[in-house]
C-alpha cells in the first residue's frame, strides 16, 4: 500500500525536537523545509503507535523561525513530535539501568568511530560518528563532546551534518597555526577537520573549519580537495588523517584508499599531492612517532589502521617504509581507534580512544568509547612492540576496597564473593601456574580470563609473555555495566568484550586452573564519570 507523505509546520521556540522511533517500523525519508529551503534531511523510523524510545533534534538555531516538517511515510507519526527545553528522558539521563558509568556513550543513538580527536584551549575535543535518530548505524554526523580531564564528558550539539556530497564519515582535526589554508581570523587560528563525503557510488574528501572551538562549522566552498575513485577504481577511499610534518614543513594526509594507506603532501590543506600508498590496512589510518623506551634519541613510526594491527618503520614526509610487522595489541570489541593530536609537549603522551562495538540491551542508545589508553613503544624478546595501559587520568575514579596475596584458588573465590553484586568495578591479579596448563578467571560463567599456556593463548589469542618459561600472568580488568576491558602483562596485550548476563549462573568472580596460586589480587570500586 502507498501511503501519501504528509507535513506539518511548527514555530520553533524550544531547544529540541523530541521524536519517538519504533523499530518494528521501516526507515523513511524526514526533512526540515524552512523558507522553501531544505536545512536538513535524514532517515528516521518514525514511531505510529508503539514507541521504543525517544531521540531527539537540537533546534536552537532555528528559533523564532517556522519550520516545515516534511515525512515521506504519513503523518502517522508527525503528530507525537514536540518541543521542549528538555530531550524526552532527560530526568533519568546516564542514570538508566544499561548506561556504562565509566565508558563515553552518547544521550541517544548510534556511535561508532571516533573523529578529530584534539586538544585545544585546555579541553580535550572527541568527534565521532552519530546517527541521532536511531539505536542503529545510518544518518552519519560528526557528533561531538569535551572533556578537561578525558574522563567526565559533555555532549555539544552536532558538528558536521550530512549535505548534499553525501553523509559525514571519518576523519581527523589539526589547529592552523600558522593560517596555511588562509581560515583564520586576527589572533584566532581555524580548527580544521578533513572528512570523507560518503555516497553509495563515491567517497571524497572535504574539509570545513570552525573559529569557536569546534562549535559551529563552516564548510570549505571548493569541496572536495581529494577525489580519487577514479585512481583506484574503488568507493573506498576515505578516513582522511591530518597532521604537519615538522621536518619539511607540510601537511600530511594518510588515506584509506582500497587496499591499504595512502600518502598526500599539501602546502595549504587545500590541494594535495600523492606521494606513496602502504597497503595491507582497512579504513581508519592512523600514523605518529614514538620514543622508543622513552628515549627521545631513538624514535620509531608507527602506522595503524581500523582493526588496530601496525607496522613500525620509518617516516620521511612522503613514504612509510615499514619495518616490522603486522603486529597487534588489542583486539576483541575495539575498532577504529584514533590517537589524539596537538598533545601539549611538556605532556609528550601519544593517547588512543578506540570505538568500543558493544550493545546496551534496553537502551535509547548504542556503542561506546573504551577507555582512553596511552600507547608507548618498548622493546622486547621479539623486537619493538606497542603497549596500552589506560591513562593515569582514570586511576582517580577507582578507591581500593581490599587486597590480599599468596592465596589458593578457593581461598580467592571465597574473598571475592562479596563483590560479585556490584555493577561495576576493577579488579587485579596475578595467577602463577603449576600443575595447570589452562587457568584464568570467569564471571558468572563468562570468561574474562583464560590463558593456556600450553598454546600460548590469551582468550583465544596468541600471545607470548616476555619471559617465555614464565609461569605467570597479570591482568588489570574493569568491569561497567555492558562491558569489560582487560590489560594483559603491563599493556603488552589487551583485549575488550561485552558483559554477558549472568544468566543463571551463581558462581560469580570464579578462580579456575589445577592448583593454581593467586600471588596478589586487589578489587577496586568504580565511580561515575556523569556529574
Amino acid at each position: 500500500m502507498i501511503v501519501d507523505a504528509a507535513d506539518t509546520t511548527l514555530l520553533i521556540n524550544k531547544q529540541y525536537l523530541n521524536l519517538p522511533v519504533s523499530q518494528k517500523e521501516d526507515r523513511d525519508n524526514m526533512s526540515f523545509i524552512i523558507n522553501g529551503k531544505q536545512e536538513r534531511a535524514f532517515k528516521i523510523r518514525l514511531a505510529k503507535n508503539d514507541i521504543d524510545y525517544w531521540v531527539f533534534c537540537d533546534v536552537s538555531s532555528f528559533k523564532g523561525k517556522k519550520i516545515q516538517i516534511h515525512y515521506k511515510d504519513g503523518d502517522a507519526g508527525l503528530n507525537k513530535i514536540y518541543q521542549s527545553d528538555e530531550i524526552a528522558g532527560q530526568d533519568s539521563l546516564y542514570k538508566e539501568k544499561n548506561r556504562p558509568q565509566f565508558h563515553f556513550t552518547t544521550r541517544r543513538g548510534w556511535i561508532n568511530d571516533p573523529n578529530g580527536l584534539i586538544f585545544y584551549d585546555g579541553e580535550y575535543h572527541l568527534f565521532y560518528q552519530h546517527n541521532p535518530y536511531e539505536k542503529e548505524w545510518e544518518n552519519m554526523h560528526w557528533g561531538h563532546a569535551v572533556s578537561r580531564d578525558l574522563v567526565h564528558w559533555t555532549e555539544l550539539p552536532e558538528a558536521l551534518y550530512p549535505d548534499n556530497l553525501g553523509t559525514m564519515f571519518s576523519g581527523s582535526t589539526v589547529i592552523d597555526y600558522n593560517n596555511t589554508a588562509g581560515f583564520n581570523k586576527g589572533k584566532t587560528p581555524a580548527m580544521i577537520a578533513a572528512y570523507t563525503a560518503a555516497t553509495d557510488q563515491r567517497q571524497t574528501q572535504c574539509i570545513a573549519y570552525s573559529l569557536d572551538k569546534g562549535s559551529t562549522w563552516t564548510k570549505y566552498n571548493l569541496n572536495p580537495v581529494i577525489d580519487s575513485k577514479d585512481k583506484w577504481n574503488s568507493v573506498d577511499t576515505r578516513d582522511p588523517r591530518i597532521f604537519w610534518y615538522e621536518p619539511s614543513k607540510h601537511w600530511v594526509l594518510v588515506l584509506n584508499e582500497r587496499d591499504g594507506h595512502s600518502i598526500y603532501n599539501s602546502a595549504n590543506l587545500k590541494n594535495w599531492t600523492y606521494k606513496s600508498h602502504t597497503t595491507g590496512f582497512w579504513e581508519c589510518p592512523d600514523l605518529f612517532e614514538l620514543a622508543v623506551d622513552g628515549n627521545p634519541q631513538q624514535k620509531k613510526w608507527v602506522m595503524l589502521g581500523a582493526s588496530n594491527t601496525y607496522m613500525i618503520g620509518s617516516f620521511d614526509g612522503k613514504t612509510f617504509s615499514p619495518e616490522s610487522g603486522k603486529h597487534y595489541f588489542s583486539s576483541g570489541s575495539i575498532y577504529a581507534a584514533q590517537t589524539f593530536t596537538n598533545i601539549p609537549a611538556e605532556d609528550g603522551r601519544r593517547i588512543q580512544l578506540g570505538w568500543g562495538r558493544i550493545s546496551h540491551p534496553g537502551m535509547p542508545f548504542n556503542g561506546l568509547m573504551l577507555i582512553p589508553t596511552e600507547l608507548t613503544l618498548k622493546s622486547t624478546k621479539n623486537g619493538v612492540r606497542l603497549f596500552s595501559k589506560p591513562i593515569s587520568e582514570y586511576e582517580r575514579l577507582f578507591t581500593s576496597l581490599n587486597k590480599w596475596s599468596n592465596l589458593t584458588t578457593d581461598k580467592a573465590n571465597e574473598v571475592l564473593q562479596p563483590y560479585n553484586n556490584k555493577d561495576r568495578f576493577r579488579i587485579k591479579a596475578t595467577i602463577r601456574l603449576s600443575h595447570a596448563t589452562g587457568a584464568g578467571l570467569s564471571f558468572f560463567g563468562q570468561r574474562i580470563l583464560d590463558y593456556d599456556m600450553n598454546y600460548n593463548r590469551v582468550n583465544d589469542v596468541f600471545y607470548s609473555p616476555e619471559d617465555m618459561t614464565s609461569m605467570k600472568i597479570s591482568a588489570d580488568i574493569y568491569i561497567d555495566r555492558t562491558s569489560i576491558e582487560v590489560f594483559i602483562d603491563d599493556g603488552a596485550y589487551s583485549y575488550s568484550m561485552e558483559r554477558k548476563p549472568a544468566s543463571g549462573n551463581t558462581e560469580g568472580l570464579h578462580f579456575w586452573g589445577n592448583n593454581i596460586e593467586v600471588t596478589s589480587l586487589q578489587i577496586f570500586d568504580a565511580a561515575s564519570i556523569w556529574q
